[in-house]
């Protein structure tokens, strides 16, 4: 497929076109209690065409890939701008899509085509067996997702973009139930394990290992203690750092969301525009990155849709909010700076302002400096729940598994740990960050937002972190 061929077929008055093919290949495995539930493979593709007219963008996407089907896509796309452009809230001109000119491929070790079905159903089977380690063990699933996207962009003014992506999502959970008392633990959390990798994911005998690891625990959960409920230390895996930094940083930081885009659907920001350069987010150790330069992560890219080179901004540097979350397009409304984060989900889906890869930067301290720091607190790992206000201000979240920490020890597990907070004051009282070696990473490919809905994927990668004085409380 080339975009840059079929603008030709284009025969618009418009001040700007673009062109954004994709097509992408899915394969999906499940195996429920050492079964084969799914086993399938999709394919999907169109061109999204994009007009700038009177100032107003408008889009029309379309399957039919030929000139006349392009053609047509691009009479009823400026139809739409000419329309709009008599109620546009800020006019537009073709400076919002930089020429861009590249390459991306996702980087992997090995790729996922040497694996095949079978050996890949097998896999799972065995995971699935792995996770039974009692009879306590009421379900087991195992889960593969391979996804193969390719994207391609161009525009009259002269961008020319292919970007080539491999990403692999993996899951392993096990529920364990002894009368009425249910847990469940899983591989970090729901599709926590989402990269964009290969072969390796798959290596057998660190799945099996991670496998009996989840059913233990699970296990261990139906006797465990509950979560005490009192103010203390927090001690959080980077695995739940993921869906923290997510919710009370990502969201609050769109500046779609803050310009007041999404307050009907996904809600609004306790940010506002004036707390950029000023506003004290958290404390002097929270750094929070957007980098869609890392190697694996799951959101990591060139170029967005809009055409904006991806490079790595400090979003909060030494806690201090410089930089929000958004595209050229609500750059040039808000007068703020952003980054190369405007995304669509699929090739018939128009750009919005997106999380890509949001990380918070590693600090010096070692795991056991942390643990050993604390009097009186619970480590928690493995998101379970979430609840967010629709300012992502007030929040709480439970997490799968939990243990107490006494005197610089940690000591009984816990379950049904749950803790909660107010999104400033919270990160405020980050206390101790994890060095290099606690950092890690991990994505989703279901983060929702945007009318007609649009689930995309994102990567985030975190340390240990340790906060004070927070309200923690179980399930009971």
């Amino acid at each position: 497929m080339n975009p840059n061929h079929l603008l030709n077929s284009i025969d618009v008055a418009a001040d700007w076109v673009g062109l954004r093919y994709v097509k992408e290949d899915t394969t999906f495995r499940l195996v429920r209690d050492g079964n084969p539930e799914a086993n399938t493979r999709e394919s999907k593709q169109g061109i999204m065409v994009e007009v700038l007219v009177d100032g107003q963008f408008a889009y029309y996407g379309t399957s039919r890939l030929d000139e006349s089907g392009i053609a047509e896509a691009a009479r009823k796309a400026y139809q739409l701008a000419k329309a709009a452009a008599a109620y546009n809230i800020h006019p537009f001109s073709d400076n919002v899509r930089p020429v861009a000119k590249g390459s991306y491929r996702s980087s992997f070790e090995a790729a996922t085509s040497a694996l095949s079905p079978g050996v890949l159903s097998e896999l799972l089977v065995k995971a699935s067996n792995e996770l039974k380690v009692s009879d306590k063990i009421v379900t087991t699933n195992a889960l593969a997702r391979i996804v193969e996207t390719e994207s391609k962009f161009a525009s009259s003014n002269g961008s020319d973009v292919d970007q080539q992506y491999v990403m692999v999502s993996a899951d392993y959970t096990a529920v364990a139930q002894d009368g009425t008392v249910t847990q469940k633990r899983s591989d970090g959390g729901m599709m926590a394990k989402s990269f964009q990798a290969g072969l390796e994911v798959f290596d057998e005998a660190d799945v099996l290992r991670r496998c009996r690891i989840i059913g233990e625990e699970a296990v261990e959960l139906l006797t465990a203690e509950e979560c005490p409920t009192e103010t203390m230390d927090l001690v959080l895996a980077p695995d739940q750092m993921m869906l923290q930094i997510h919710e009370s940083v990502g969201h609050a930081l769109e500046l779609d969301r803050i310009l007041g885009d999404e307050r009907n659907y996904a809600g609004w920001s306790f940010v506002r525009p004036g707390d950029f350069g000023s506003l004290q987010y958290g404390s002097k150790l929270m750094n929070i990155t957007f980098d869609p330069t890392v190697r694996n992560e799951f959101a990591s890219y060139a170029f967005d849709d809009g055409g904006l080179k991806a490079e790595k901004e400090f979003l909060i540097k030494e806690g201090l909010l410089l930089r929000g979350l958004g595209g050229m397009e609500s750059q040039v409304r808000s007068g703020l700076k952003g980054v190369a984060n405007f995304r669509s989900s699929s090739w018939n889906r128009a750009p919005i302002d997106r999380m890509a890869n949001l990380n918070l930067e590693p600090g010096n301290s070692s795991r056991d400096e942390i643990i050993s720091s604390v009097e009186r607190g619970v480590f928690m790992t493995s998101n379970r729940s979430w609840s967010i206000d629709d300012y992502r201000n007030k929040f709480q979240f439970g997490c799968e598994y939990g243990k107490l920490i006494e005197n610089g020890k940690l000591t009984k597990t816990v379950k049904n740990p749950n803790y909660r907070a107010i999104s400033n004051p919270f990160w405020n009282s980050l206390k101790m960050i994890g060095d290099p070696s606690t950092f890690e990473v991990y994505g989703t490919p279901y983060c929702g937002k945007g009318e007609p809905n649009q689930a995309i994927r994102v990567g985030h990668a975190s340390p240990l972190c340790l906060f004070g004085d927070i309200e923690i409380f179980g399930g009971a």
